[in-house]
């Protein structure tokens, strides 16, 4: 992803006015609809009657980025979910991703239904598969990549796997996403402290992180080649180091 876009705003309006940041809504609120239409004209040009083309959500996905695509299409299933032309696996898909009700002046209308994209929902719904795929292109870690008990484990030593919340789009890769944990409190799972110091293994950039930043810690089924190569290297420059424990590489 080569651009950085506007930020989703995730709160509410009515969270938005106790934050006094209602210009931030109303930005990402209109960037919504932007988005929004453009689903609907990409849908009505890739669309010949049979078939949805390739490329059709890759292009608005270059136009508005992934969080905002998913914001979208996510809003538009959860006030659909009663269509049976959306798949449930896109069901299931959309119903984890939280958008907070808002409602208009009136307190009677939901807002986000502004931006609910009114293209036929079977045609949608292979726009949705095609997002999917292309985000699933990415290969990027989640939390099933990562041990289950991640929580209540020590992060010294440890792969670990920052937050795609945290990093812009253009630095979405699984490159930018590893990090070998060095030390501070934050890697104590009952410490009231929270920095991470770590180490990122493609480029050997060090930086302190909160332990809330990472996902977890990496299974070492999903370390990719590279990574356990720079990893062998950080841990040979450091095995006298009393602060580097770390993943046995077999």
């Amino acid at each position: 992803m080569a651009a950085d876009f506007l930020s989703v705003y995730p709160y509410s309006l009515e969270e938005a006015k106790r934050l006094k940041e209602v210009s931030l809504w109303r930005k990402s609120h209109k960037e919504n609809v932007a988005c929004k239409e453009a689903i609907r004209e990409a849908i009505c040009r890739d669309f010949d009657g049979k078939y949805l083309k390739a490329e059709c959500a890759e292009r608005v996905i270059e136009l508005y980025g992934f969080r905002r695509v998913r914001w979208v299409l996510a809003n538009t299933v959860q006030h659909k979910d009663h269509d049976g032309r959306f798949s449930r696996e896109n069901k299931l898909w959309a119903e984890v991703v939280f958008i907070p009700e808002n409602k208009n002046h009136l307190g009677n209308l939901n807002n986000n239904m502004e931006f609910v994209v009114d293209s036929h929902p079977a045609v949608l719904d292979g726009f949705i598969n095609q997002y999917r795929c292309v985000y699933q292109g990415l290969g990027l870690f989640e939390h099933i990549h990562c041990e289950p008990d991640s929580k209540n484990l020590d992060y010294t030593g440890k792969v670990l796997v920052i937050s795609l919340d945290i990093l812009k789009e253009s630095y979405w890769s699984q490159q930018n996403q590893l990090w070998l944990a060095t030390g501070g409190f934050g890697c104590h799972p009952d410490s009231s402290g929270r920095a991470v110091f770590s180490i990122c293994l493609s480029d050997g950039e060090n930086t302190r992180w909160n332990r809330s930043d990472f996902v977890g810690i990496l299974k070492e089924e999903f370390l990719p080649d590279w990574a356990k190569e720079k990893l062998v290297e950080y841990q040979t420059q450091k095995q006298e180091s009393s602060g580097i424990g770390g993943l046995e590489i077999k």
